[in-house]
């Protein structure tokens, strides 16, 4: 065997129990492995139960969190005392499990979101470690609408970051229940109080503390468990103590009494707490408890706060030091306890398909020897290798040759999968990121009829509609470059290399400037573009070159306009005559986004058959692409389209191409504005900086809304235009001697002012 596969199966020591040889994708030889765990019965589980277990032992889960606040260490620790593997990685060293790419191990972060799948307590855990970087935040996005539980790590000593608000807002707008630990306990800087009020108050969340902490500082040795009045307690015995193994006892009334105190009293706070929230516990404590609340029992306690936690009512919150190897196994615990089995998630879908197949594709990636790998999440069915499936957004028929379960950049092929797991897949060549995957069209008309049967009537359009799962929604990219190969006999190469990077990253665009001819590239920060380059030499062999960063600009416009536009054309014997008449106006852009809509008046959308409709949507909406001033695309346009007059046998394309005509004169009359996006931005200084860095942000046209003390540094809140923050982190480390932070995330689009949009259209010469 090959030192390469010997290190592979060093890291699968969880193949304990794959005693029926499952086979090994890298390596390709049959493996028999015996390990045994100290926290698991030594008896030999089958095959089925490793592969499948119950759904009700699985746990769907994200780590989520602001950049470095520890995600991936929290991951690697849950891994070794696991049983995954057998060392401890570090992020500083790069030989972390989920971190593999070469990028990721070079500059100590996060880029692309890993799956790892592992066993704790009879349970398994279908981890995702994902991004905490805003240039990212899409792989943080298609994790979450998939799982079914997070984890939110925070730095006890900065309590809610930037890019923690961000990530928060996913997992809510994804109805994820959530467990918070709070990491890096043993700074000189934490602070629980300091953190669980930043939890409130920022994220507008109910914390539940379960844990008090032992100490504090470099004095943190431990937690106290509030549900059994448990104190455990990490003795580092050596530098090279792993944590594997702690003291657990009952608090004893030897014990300090600022503990003793402290315990008590957020004990009493805890079951308030949890009574004000969940009605059966509140009713169990009036009726049996109601004289001392020191009996509760710890088991009905830890089921309220899981009633409260599934019911997105308070996030359970506990302690803990993952560098140091403290309380990362009651938080594993606490993902089997308090964060929820696929079952136990509501999805529509699920009881329409039945026994069916229906799972969503969420990630893709590209592997030189097996080809594109896509990440399915199972809702419902059995998925099995070397079967045909059926793909409802592209309408099309592939056979899945192929199934496997995924550790990082390691995988292991298994003979089925069932729901509520997460499988990598080879075979699928077309699937993209959020389509749905279904057994055969049969199966999902079926559960079309069964949904407009719950529904009580048909839908007029499309049966099949109704029976997709809903995709991921993917942000508008912020900048843009040029992107040139070598030579020209390598343009066919690099236009295949975005091609496969565009599959796997839906939030890089890629398009032609149809007046130079050159290739953009589009991503959402400078970084996402640096990686994208990286990735290009080393992955694909291409030494690119690329043109001066860019700001992606919006444009809107100015004042309502109605006008009319008449296409007269003969194709062969076929005349076309359609005449458009619609109005356009400027709505707010105050919100991110800043959506573009149309519609008909109401006796239009009445008269217009279904096709007429849609060719004049696809006219309109062509149209906001392209703006009036610079062809930056639009933001803030409401279009509502009053008549369409067409003869007999005009063709639906010529009905489009009207409407867009109609369009791009109605926005030349409008007049057009120039709207650039505004950065959210958090900077963390010492005070004797903190005037400099003022001064640089006021050169840059930013704005301070607050200035806030975290301990012994000031938190800067402001907005600052995107355009004045090129390579800001290389300025901020100069003014501050490396001594400060900063995060960026984007904001709201604010139209320029008449100086700044005139220097900028003499720039571009009035063209992109």
């Amino acid at each position: 065997m090959s030192v390469g596969a010997s290190w592979t199966f060093s890291r699968m020591i969880w193949g304990r129990y794959l005693t029926a040889g499952l086979q090994c994708c890298r390596c390709r030889v049959n493996w028999h492995v015996k390990r045994h765990y100290s926290f698991l019965p030594d008896d030999i589980k089958s095959l089925r139960s490793v592969v499948s277990p119950d759904i009700s032992k699985i746990r769907n889960i994200g780590i989520m969190a602001h950049i470095d606040a520890g995600k991936t260490t929290t991951t690697e620790r849950m891994l070794y005392y696991s049983g995954y593997i057998r060392a401890l990685g570090d992020v500083d060293d790069g030989d972390t499990v989920t971190d593999f790419m070469a990028q990721e191990r070079e500059r100590g972060i996060t880029i692309q979101s890993a799956a790892v799948t592992f066993d704790w307590k009879s349970h398994r855990i279908n981890l995702i470690d994902t991004p905490g970087h805003v240039d990212f935040t899409l792989e943080v996005e298609r994790a979450l609408r998939v799982l079914d539980g997070a984890v939110a790590v925070f730095d006890a000593s900065a309590g809610v970051e930037a890019q923690t608000l961000t990530v928060w807002r996913q997992a809510e707008k994804h109805h994820v229940p959530c467990v918070c630990f709070l990491n890096k306990m043993d700074k000189p800087t934490a602070n629980l109080n300091f953190s669980i009020e930043s939890i409130k108050r920022k994220l507008r969340a109910n914390p539940v503390l379960l844990q008090i902490p032992v100490g504090s500082g470099k004095t943190f040795s431990g937690v106290v468990d509030l549900l059994t009045n448990q104190k455990l307690i990490w003795r580092q015995r050596s530098v090279e103590d792993d944590g594997r193994t702690f003291d657990s006892k009952p608090l004893d009334p030897s014990d300090d009494p600022g503990l003793l105190q402290e315990v008590s009293e957020a004990r009493v706070a805890l079951i308030e707490q949890v009574a004000d929230l969940d009605d059966e516990f509140a009713e169990l404590l009036l009726t049996d408890f109601s004289d001392n609340f020191d009996a509760v029992p710890a088991n009905k306690l830890q089921e309220a706060v899981r009633r409260v936690t599934l019911a997105r009512k308070g996030v359970p919150v506990l302690c803990g030091s993952s560098l140091r190897n403290k309380g990362v196994q009651p938080l594993l615990d606490a993902i089997n306890s308090y964060l929820p089995a696929p079952n136990e998630r509501h999805h529509d879908l699920v009881r329409w398909y039945k026994d069916d197949l229906c799972a969503l594709a969420f990630k893709v990636l590209h592997d030189k020897q097996r080809g594109p790998l896509v990440f399915l999440r199972i809702y419902s069915g059995t998925l099995k290798p070397q079967t045909a499936v059926h793909n409802i957004n592209r309408n099309s028929i592939e056979r899945m040759s192929r199934l496997l379960v995924p550790f990082a950049d390691q995988y292991v092929e298994i003979p089925s999968m069932t729901a509520g797991n997460i499988a990598l897949t080879v075979g699928l060549k077309q699937a993209v990121t959020g389509d749905t995957i279904v057994s055969s069209k049969a199966s999902a008309a079926a559960a079309a009829r069964r949904a407009q049967k719950d529904s009580g009537a048909a839908k007029k359009k499309g049966e099949q509609a109704s029976v997709i799962l809903s995709g991921v929604e993917v942000p508008d990219p912020v900048f843009f470059c040029t992107i040139e190969p070598p030579t020209m006999a390598k343009q066919a190469d690099l236009e295949n290399a975005l091609k496969c990077l565009q599959r796997e990253d839906p939030s890089l665009k890629v398009r032609v400037d149809p007046d130079s001819g050159q290739t953009i590239l589009c991503g959402m920060g400078e970084l996402h573009i640096e990686i994208i380059h990286d990735r290009i030499r080393r992955e694909y062999g291409i030494e690119t070159h690329l043109g001066p960063l860019q700001v992606a600009y919006r444009e809107t416009i100015l004042q309502e306009v109605s006008t009319t536009d008449m296409l007269d054309r003969t194709v062969g014997e076929r005349r076309n005559v359609v005449t458009v008449e619609l109005t356009v106006r400027p709505v707010d852009v105050s919100s991110v986004g800043g959506p573009c809509e149309m519609g008909f008046t109401e006796a239009l959308g009445e008269q217009l058959s279904p096709e007429i409709k849609e060719a004049v949507e696809n006219g309109v909406n062509g149209s906001y692409l392209q703006g009036p001033l610079l062809g930056y695309p639009l933001l803030g346009v409401s279009t509502l389209v009053q008549s369409v007059k067409m003869e007999p046998g005009t063709s639906p394309a010529m009905v489009s191409a009207c409407s867009s005509r109609c369009m791009l004169k109605a926005l030349k009359l409008a007049g057009g504005q120039v709207l650039e996006p505004m950065m959210s931005l958090e900077v963390t200084v010492g005070e004797e900086h903190l005037s400099t860095v003022l001064g640089d942000l006021a050169q840059r046209r930013g704005t301070v809304r607050d200035i806030q003390s975290r301990h012994d540094d000031k938190v800067l809140l402001g907005t600052v235009p995107l355009a004045e923050m090129m390579g800001y982190s290389t300025i901020l480390r100069t003014l501050t001697s490396g001594n400060a932070t900063f995060s960026l995330e984007l904001d709201t689009y604010e139209a320029m002012n008449p100086q700044d949009q005139n220097t900028l259209l003499k720039r571009m010469g009035g063209l992109m």
